[in-house]
């Protein structure tokens, strides 16, 4: 597909069942059982090699949304740490605090 730079290519493939695929899939099988029962036909019986089609097809696109999802996260996460090396007195380690210097001293009641 034609949605993904060069430097998208270099990331790892989704993994073929992923939430983007079976969502999309899903929706495309429910549309032909749309169609169906719309059609006054038996939703599950009729048609099912347009319901194969249509969740097919959804797979597909979802799991191309998937490549195009990862790519842009990766995308901005070098676009950030980028700018955080390029600029490291805004992003100073900060003094670490024990968890009893942040909390009130306890004292119980008897």
């Amino acid at each position: 597909m034609g949605f993904i730079p060069e430097e998208g290519k270099a990331l790892p493939p989704p993994g073929i069942v992923n939430r983007n695929s079976v969502w999309l899939g899903v929706i495309g099988w429910g549309t032909a059982m749309l169609h169906n029962t719309l059609c006054r036909r038996p939703p599950l019986k009729s048609g099912v090699h347009r319901q194969v089609l249509l969740a097919s097809i959804g797979w597909f696109i979802g799991y191309h949304v998937t490549k195009y999802e990862n790519y842009t996260y990766a995308r901005l996460d070098r676009d950030m740490n980028e700018y955080v090396n390029l600029h490291p007195d805004y992003f100073q380690d900060k003094e670490k605090k024990t968890f009893a210097e942040i909390t009130e001293a306890f004292h119980p009641v008897r």
